[in-house]
């Protein structure tokens, strides 16, 4: 996910970033607004990795991220 498609999903996005980074906190998940750099960034100051390992995680929930989104849904109906 490019850095224009991350932004343009964090509002939908914004949930699944505080499951999945729960040191996290609201206001850090506001401010970041979808900026991939600063997401990195706040991952390196809570959590205490490297850029390398951020970006990587980052990466790899994006990616588990859009394919939840690109998922087709469906329903079930009782019979």
């Amino acid at each position: 996910m490019n850095s224009d498609q991350f932004e343009g999903k964090w509002k939908q996005l914004k949930g699944s970033v505080k499951q999945r980074w729960a040191k996290l906190t609201d206001d850090d998940v506001t401010m970041l607004s979808g900026q991939k750099d600063q997401l990195v960034g706040k991952l390196q100051e809570r959590y205490g990795i490297t850029r390398e390992q951020a970006l990587r995680e980052a990466d790899e929930w994006a990616a588990a991220a859009r394919s939840d989104m690109d998922a087709p849904r469906t329903t079930s109906s009782k019979v």
